[in-house]
């Protein structure tokens, strides 16, 4: 490292009020090697991984309703959401990388070096809750697809999830990679399983391309720009930029400014490229929904499981719904992976504090589990369904207090030096934060009011 790198590190501590003595996930901190030599594919291939275990959250069970009920009402038109959605994603998710690789600090600890104590324990508590809500939505969308495919009533579903922390504890203990391998697997049987789901729905390939441009009538169709809002509101999942600013940090780069620069590049393209596939994913579900749904006269179907009995029938074909099914639990089980880490990040960088892993899921898991428990016996199917959209308007909720920090750090030459968000960067940024700030304030008093 030269003189000058120095005096900008130094620079950058300086920065900061406390200098960062516990690496984000200690345990696999700097665990992949990383070639600083060789073609562009090589080099690129050490940081494929953390992209895809951020694009989980952009295709969880959550998402699903949303993308369903607008592909049943309104056809095609909602794909322009998907897609300005998933763009806004992109931009935000970079930002996190770039955060960890420059600061060598996570999003929950930049946030507790930089706020007082008061607001740092504010921001910890309300990230809690979303990403209880987060599991909250995959115990739910797990115990659907149980009940879907093996016929496990939902209360036993339920339960079997809780079970899913062995698991998680057993790949954690192969390494790194061992996770998001198991996530990528996943990830490309959902990819196939919608693959083969469009193929045997056949869609209008001009309504589907139309459907990407932006239309007024979102604008104007009040039912539309509610739903539209939904799209919007679910997509960006707070907990993802705390996980992503984190395990980017999972990579041994070089700690200078050559190396932070080549792992910004490479963090990127991993995480745009995993997005993509969460953007056909998502996609692929309301394309789906528009063109069996909404093509039948079906334009009222909004719940997972109206939508998994009627793809049958309607398709023609035994394997839709059982497709559909296995898509939806291995959904489910992947956004259980990553919110276990989103859980361990955020407690152990707003309080700097450490629990055992398998203790703080076993925590989270149970919180979830209790009301999922107490509405699935009260209300059955019904109260399942009202609790993922409650879990959705959470999650928004939380979003612009993960967002606004994230910019506003990324965007002080203070704390990034030479790697600060250039100015038409910072002010997309900030255009995107203020858009999601509004539309989820909007989302948040339509639900509740």
């Amino acid at each position: 490292m030269n003189a000058r790198e120095l005096e900008a590190q130094d620079s950058k501590q300086q920065s900061w009020r406390r200098n960062n003595d516990n690496p984000s996930l200690q345990e696999v901190h700097k665990s992949v090697p990383v070639k600083q030599t060789g073609s562009f594919f090589r080099r690129l291939l050490a940081f494929i991984g953390p992209g895809y275990l951020v694009a989980v959250g952009y295709m969880d069970p959550g998402n699903w309703a949303t993308s369903i009920a607008g592909g049943a009402s309104y056809g095609y038109t909602l794909l322009s959401v998907i897609l300005i959605s998933n763009l806004m994603a992109i931009l935000l998710q970079s930002l996190a990388a770039k955060l960890g690789i420059v600061s060598g600090r996570d999003l929950a600890q930049a946030c507790r070096d930089h706020f007082s104590k008061p607001v740092s324990v504010a921001l910890w508590v309300l990230c809690e809750l979303a990403i209880v809500a987060c599991d909250l939505a995959e115990v739910i969308g797990s115990a659907i697809a149980l009940n879907l495919l093996f016929n496990i009533p939902l209360i036993y579903g339920v339960c079997i999830t809780a079970f899913d922390v062995l698991l998680i504890l057993l790949l954690q203990n192969k390494g790194f990679r061992y996770i998001e391998s198991f996530v990528i697997a996943l990830i490309a049987t959902i990819t196939v399983c919608f693959g083969v789901e469009i193929i045997l729905s056949k869609p209008e390939i001009g309504g589907v391309l139309t459907g990407f441009l932006p239309s007024s009538e979102i604008v104007y169709n009040p039912d539309m720009l509610y739903i539209a809002l939904g799209i919007l509101g679910a997509t960006v999942m707070p907990h993802n930029l705390y996980l992503h600013s984190s395990i980017v940090q999972t990579r041994n780069y070089d700690d200078t400014s050559e190396g932070k620069r080549s792992a910004i590049k490479y963090a990127t393209i991993d995480s745009t490229v995993a997005l993509m596939l969460a953007l056909f994913v998502n996609a692929a579900i309301l394309i789906l929904s528009a063109a069996v749904f909404h093509s039948s006269g079906h334009k009222n179907v909004a719940e997972i499981q109206d939508a998994y009995h009627l793809l049958d029938p309607l398709v023609g074909s035994g394997a839709a719904a059982i497709l559909f099914g296995i898509a939806l639990l291995a959904s489910g089980q992947n956004s259980t992976l990553t919110g276990t880490l989103a859980g361990q990040i955020v407690m152990e960088g707003f309080l700097n504090i450490r629990i055992k892993p398998w203790l703080r899921r076993l925590i989270t898991r149970m919180i979830a589990i209790i009301p999922a428990v107490i509405v699935t016996l009260m209300y059955g199917e019904k109260g399942t369904g009202d609790l993922l959209i409650l879990s959705q308007v959470i999650l928004s909720l939380q979003l612009s207090f993960a967002v606004v920090p994230l910019v506003m750090f990324t965007s002080d030459k203070k704390k990034m030096g030479e790697f600060v968000n250039k100015p038409w960067i910072k002010w997309l940024a900030w255009f995107v934060t203020a858009l999601i700030v509004v539309l989820n304030a909007y989302l948040l008093w339509s639900t509740l009011f």
